[in-house]
């Protein structure tokens, strides 16, 4: 063989090495990627609170996430309508109120005790299918060079002095878990009238209690019903102090609320060991302390841990209200409706 032509053997030699080396890395990579599990999580928690701890868990634990935002009682409504036929697998929601609608349906796998022994009683589902994962507390948001005499109660908010000046979130689940809770404490005949009073002193209607805050802030309204950290939320994406503060009502009102953020896992769900993970990682002692540093929810699992400059959970004068009666949201949004807030 002429050394021209074993130079050219060699050649194709060390060319088909190559293509063959990079045939089995790209087979490689696929079959490590097909073994990484995704599970499909409908997230009532918004993008830019949850995002850093569900990509902190898929850097951790290599699992997957597909996650689809939206509203918590939007998503609840879907599940339902989804039924066993849902592609979800997990679902993390900002009230307990859209957990327990689809909980009532029994859409929910029963959760193990190393998770549900996390958490007390009262934060989680008494049929052991949901749990809190945060703690959060219905306030009031002002503007404090605007607003000299705070309300006492929720009734407060009806008299003609807020007319114009105060902003809700109706098609937002934390105020429709309100709501619930309202009707569970008051009745429906008198939360009707409540609405009617509140929506006839022409409140300015948000999707959502981050634009409450902002609307406060800019000058648009004067007072909103809102969740305790959005005023932190806002002023950190703002990047400056804001022009609203946040205040409690009188001890017991309903607007003082206690609610929770909390997950469960899809009984139609093929990967509940993933999905259980993932709540145990949101639980986690650190993770748990990161809620309150970075999005200044309570901690369920130490008491101990609470954002600055708010009272201990056990210190919030909320009313005694029982989570799990909360599910009832589609009583409550046909009264919304009824009523012409949505």
């Amino acid at each position: 063989m002429s050394p021209t032509a074993f130079a050219r053997l060699r050649k194709r030699a060390a060319l088909f090495l190559s293509l063959l080396t990079i045939a089995s890395l790209a087979t490689a990579c696929s079959q490590d990627s097909a073994k990484r599990e995704t599970i499909t999580v409908y997230s009532g928690r918004s993008e830019e609170f949850i995002a850093p701890f569900l990509e902190k868990f898929t850097a951790e634990t290599g699992i997957e996430l597909d996650v689809r935002y939206g509203d918590s009682a939007a998503l609840a409504a879907q599940l339902l309508e989804e039924g066993s036929n849902s592609p979800a697998d997990l679902f993390l929601s900002q009230d307990a109120g859209s957990l327990g609608a689809v909980s009532s349906a029994q859409l929910f796998a029963q959760l193990p005790s190393q998770i549900l022994s996390r958490i007390e009683p009262k934060y989680q589902s008494a049929s052991s299918d949901w749990v809190g994962v945060t703690g959060r507390v219905r306030v009031f948001a002002y503007a404090p060079d605007r607003v000299s005499a705070l309300p006492q109660t929720i009734d407060d908010l009806a008299a003609p002095l807020w007319k114009g000046r105060l902003g809700i979130a109706p098609t937002n689940g934390s105020f429709q878990a309100f709501v619930t809770a309202l009707i569970q404490s008051r009745g429906e005949a008198a939360t009707e009238q409540w609405l009617t009073a509140i929506k006839d002193n022409e409140p300015v209607l948000f999707e959502k209690n981050s634009q409450i805050v902002e609307a406060i802030d800019n000058g648009q309204i004067d007072i909103g019903l809102v969740n305790h950290y959005y005023l932190w939320e806002v002023a950190e994406e703002l990047g400056r102090e804001i022009n609203a503060k946040i205040d409690f009502f009188q001890a017991g009102d309903i607007g003082n609320l206690t609610n929770v953020s909390g997950a469960a896992i899809l009984s139609t769900s093929k990967k509940q060991s993933a999905a259980q993970k993932l709540i145990e990682f949101l639980l986690r002692d650190d993770i748990q302390k990161k809620f309150v540093s970075d999005t200044h929810e309570y901690s369920l699992v130490n008491p101990a841990l609470w954002p600055d400059g708010l009272p201990a959970l056990q210190d919030v004068k909320s009313p005694a209200v029982d989570l799990a009666s909360l599910a009832d949201l589609r009583r409550t949004q046909a009264l919304l409706v009824k009523i012409g807030l949505i």
